[in-house]
């Protein structure tokens, strides 16, 4: 079984599941898109991923918000209103007969080409919306072994050219990276900013905790990510110090305690990081804390509305 963030257990009804493309429903097999996608071609596409616990799409403003963002920055046309998303999402839900534990991935690209080409005036559909909703729950184990990580040599880009915050199809950089901290023994990838600076994962944020206090890296060089949004937000509501700073390797492997973030696994300690333990390579007490309060703020968010 793959360790990580993503180690999701096995669910056999995720067989049969029925997946949203533009609106019409296929069983998982038979789920496919042209050749001439532009996703598919070029990587030109934005997606959001988001979990329903309890009858509830956990933070759905924050994700759609994103996405509208993410579409904008890449001047892609939405042809449907937030609304009318959530619609086509739940009505994947539904035919699901999905309530609870399920990790819904919502993909949009600028639709099909006339032609392989990066030219998005060759592209002669409207965009396609592909909605997944598979029942998905985090692996306790790495919950509560940790993950380890590795340095990669290959750096979150500047915003100037792909920036970090857009959650687009293109991500073979973050495969990269992952790919060689993988080839050096470790679960997931660390990546530094172009400065040097620790910057995020390949696929989740990342928090260190040093006498008390989180920290983790400034929005410039990290994925947007909400979770990390709302580990930020309940430390505020609970006094406990957080900063948004620079900070590098040094203060790293010095660290207290360390975790990442994620939609789809919240919290998850990590024990060790370049072959180093860090702190007493465990799931520490403040991460405990920390992973139990943003659990009760989507108790309360599921509960109050």
């Amino acid at each position: 079984m793959v360790h990580g963030t993503h180690n999701a257990l096995e669910d056999s009804r995720n067989n049969d599941i029925l997946i949203s493309i533009n609106d019409e429903l296929f069983p998982r097999n038979d789920a496919k898109i042209s050749v001439f996608d532009s996703g598919y071609l070029v990587g030109d596409g934005v997606w959001e991923a988001l979990r329903l616990h309890q009858g509830v799409l956990v933070f759905q403003d924050d994700h759609f918000n994103r996405l509208w963002q993410s579409a904008a920055a890449v001047g892609m046309n939405l042809p449907f209103t937030k609304a009318e998303l959530a619609k086509k999402v739940w009505n994947a839900l539904d035919a699901n007969n999905m309530t609870d534990g399920v990790h819904v991935r919502i993909m949009v690209t600028r639709g099909i080409k006339k032609t392989p080409s990066q030219d998005p005036r060759l592209t002669i559909s409207g965009p396609n919306l592909v909605v997944i909703p598979e029942y998905k729950k985090a692996s306790k184990e790495s919950k509560e072994e940790g993950i380890t990580l590795f340095t990669s040599t290959i750096r979150r880009g500047s915003p100037d050219y792909l920036d970090p915050r857009l959650n687009c199809h293109s991500k073979l950089h973050e495969v990269q990276a992952l790919i060689q901290a993988i080839q050096a023994g470790a679960d997931e990838a660390l990546m530094l900013d172009i400065n040097g600076f620790v910057a995020t994962c390949n696929a989740t944020n990342f928090f260190i905790i040093k006498n008390d206090e989180v920290w983790t890296s400034t929005s410039k060089y990290c994925m947007n990510g909400i979770t990390r949004g709302k580990v930020i937000e309940v430390c505020k509501a609970n006094d406990i110090p957080c900063f948004e700073k620079d900070f590098s390797l040094f203060d790293v492997y010095g660290a207290d305690e360390a975790f990442v973030t994620g939609t789809f696994g919240g919290l998850t300690p990590v024990i060790k990081i370049d072959g180093r333990t860090i702190g007493s390579g465990n799931y520490g007490k403040n991460t405990k804390k920390l992973s139990g309060l943003y659990n009760d703020l989507i108790e309360k968010m599921v509960n109050h509305g």
